[in-house]
């Protein structure tokens, strides 16, 4: 009886979150890393100091125009106006100065962590990726930068201002009546309240509604991808709801983080009112008894106005906060941990010699392939044929290395293709998609990613090689046109012959092939196929193959049905049997003579 498959936990949560001492360490050298910063930020706390003494003295000197007016003061008006003005105008300067210095070096660090974290991704070994899904790692480098560069837009001119004007108002508040500072103490176990509670559970939701962004963007890529599948098996519905029940699960987890604020601003509201009402009391007794005059007061009340502002601006604040730093988190998640190159394992020369020892493999469920074992020796070409689904792109992504086996072992010339170094294993694999990339750049650029020391005549040679030259010699600029999104888009034959010409230039001794002639039904079907035959000619093949006249060419084919192998031999040794292949052969076969026998008609 066959096991059951290991059970495999949600891929979008597999990139760790950082805790708050790799954050903290990893922010110190990043701010470290940029240039200037500690002198810029010295000089952005000098700055900010200074603007929130200038906005404290606003107050103050309205107090003093108070008591001009009641005659309690007989300081010159005009003295009291230009002082204000200049107050207001120097803490709106020395402040907009300040944020700009601590702004500047803050997007700063964020260029250098998204730029870190996306190259620790592209060095992260190839199954690991594909294990935590692209969409958690498009998440963090989209949606978490994006939303720790508003969280950081927002938070710092509001956080600064907000910490060095209570400072300033305290030391104002001390130094006119020290009865003032009692409303701030004993309104500060209230907010401390309203703030641990908020943190208790604010962090763990922002958490949840972050993976849940990144559910979501795994859906979307897979469906875009899948577009070709999704719309053969008329699964558009499917994953129509799929993809609204991952949207669904992002409102849902945002909403519930958005309560927590919600049940904060009901704290901040009883503080308000409780701090108001406490300045009047005070400001009443001291008046009463003749401690300040009313001018005085009046400069101490407004003060302590101005109090509640910043106070209520932080507590605001950790909404974004708690945000921010969820994504920080997950972005250094990312970049915390980078991968140790694998070491050479000290193979020698490339033969081209590959083995699958029983492979089984699941994603999670039951098992997408299940005891699967075969050899292609050096120079072999391999066909695997059978429906869809039944696990050919599974055994492809094994075979390249972009999945790990659960079970089993996949060997390349005896090492396990997982303990290869990239030169090592650069040498002896490479693989070719139905879906192929253009890069965005010249032709010369977008060839040379295989071997960036070729030539131009080797370039031309490889292009040659794989029957391109004919809408090359149609480019105006030759091996320098621009390709790709910002240039001259190319057509998918034309697509894949420039993918068939990399390998060429890469020259690998295996070539894995995932039904990469399956555009063979469009123009140029005759020169993608000949492309094809070129390059596994002389090299060890395993095709998948999605024309089964590929397949008869093959020197073997290995048929596969619900994850498994079924039927093993050659073309004519399998036709002969009269099992799946050869039923799937006449089945081929008679669409063929259909199609000839339409032509013929026309």
């Amino acid at each position: 009886m066959d096991s059951a498959p290991p059970v495999k936990g949600d891929t979008s949560l597999r990139f760790p979150l950082a805790t708050f001492g790799q954050v903290r360490c990893e922010l110190g050298a990043q701010v470290r890393r940029v240039r200037h910063a500690l002198p810029a930020l010295l000089a952005a706390l000098v700055l900010l100091s200074l603007g929130a003494w200038a906005s404290v003295t606003v107050p103050r000197v309205m107090g003093q125009i108070v008591d001009v007016v009641t005659g309690a003061s007989s300081r010159p008006f005009w003295h009291l106006g230009v002082a204000l003005f200049g107050a207001a105008i120097a803490g709106a300067v020395l402040s907009a100065v300040g944020f700009y210095l601590v702004s500047r070096v803050a997007e700063r660090v964020i260029a250098n962590l998204r730029q870190d974290m996306v190259g620790t991704a592209l060095g992260l070994p190839t199954h690991r990726v594909e294990d935590a899904g692209t969409g958690d790692l498009v998440s963090r480098s989209t949606d978490d930068v994006a939303e720790l560069s508003a969280a950081v837009t927002e938070t710092i001119p509001i956080l600064t201002s907000s910490v060095f004007t209570l400072a300033a108002t305290v030391v104002a508040l001390f130094a006119l009546d020290w009865q003032f500072l009692l409303i701030p103490v004993a309104l500060a176990p209230v907010y401390y309240l309203a703030a641990r509670l908020y943190l208790r559970k604010a962090p763990g939701r922002y958490a949840e509604e972050r993976a849940a962004m990144a559910g979501r963007a795994h859906r979307v890529l897979e469906a875009i991808r899948g577009r070709a599948t999704v719309r053969a098996f008329s699964m558009e519905t499917a994953m129509h709801h799929e993809i609204a029940n991952a949207s669904w699960t992002v409102v849902t987890k945002g909403i519930r983080a958005r309560t927590t604020m919600l049940i904060l601003n009901v704290w901040m509201l009883v503080a308000e009112f409780c701090m108001l009402a406490l300045t009047l009391l005070v400001g009443y007794h001291l008046v009463g008894t003749g401690a300040l005059t009313v001018g005085a007061v009046t400069g101490a009340v407004l003060m302590i106005i101005r109090l509640r502002g910043p106070l209520n601006m932080m507590m605001r604040v950790l909404d974004t906060v708690q945000s921010g730093y969820a994504s920080l988190s997950r972005i250094v998640g990312v970049v915390v941990d980078p991968p140790v190159p694998v070491p050479d394992a000290g193979v020698g020369a490339p033969i081209g010699r590959v083995e699958l020892r029983n492979v089984s493999f699941s994603y999670g469920g039951a098992w997408a392939v299940r005891d699967i074992g075969f050899v292609v020796e050096p120079g072999q070409t391999v066909a695997i044929v059978g429906a869809s689904g039944a696990g050919k792109t599974t055994v492809a992504a094994l075979l390249a290395g972009l999945l790990v086996p659960d079970r089993g072992e996949v060997l390349v010339d005896g090492y396990p293709i997982s303990a290869l170094s990239d030169r090592e294993r650069i040498a002896r694999l490479a693989t070719v998609s139905q879906e192929v990339h253009v890069f965005s750049g010249t032709l010369r650029q977008d060839l040379t990613l295989a071997r960036p020391e070729a030539t131009d005549d080797e370039l031309l040679s490889a292009l040659d090689r794989v029957h391109a030259r004919g809408w090359f010699d149609r480019l105006h600029s030759g091996l320098d046109t621009v390709v790709g999104a910002r240039g001259i888009s190319l057509d998918p034959v034309a697509a894949q012959q420039l993918a068939l010409a990399r390998v060429f230039l890469l020259d690998p001794a295996v070539v894995v092939m995932d039904e990469a002639t399956a555009e063979a039904g469009s123009a140029g079907a005759e020169a993608l196929e000949s492309a094809a035959d070129e390059v596994i000619r002389d090299r060890t093949a395993v095709v998948i193959a999605h024309r089964l006249d590929q397949a008869s060419r093959a020197d073997a084919i290995l048929v596969m049905d619900s994850g498994r192998i079924v039927e093993a031999g050659s073309h004519d040794e399998l036709v002969a049997y009269g099992g799946i292949f050869h039923h799937l052969w006449d089945a081929w076969s008679a669409g063929r003579r259909a199609i000839g026998a339409g032509v013929d008609d026309e």
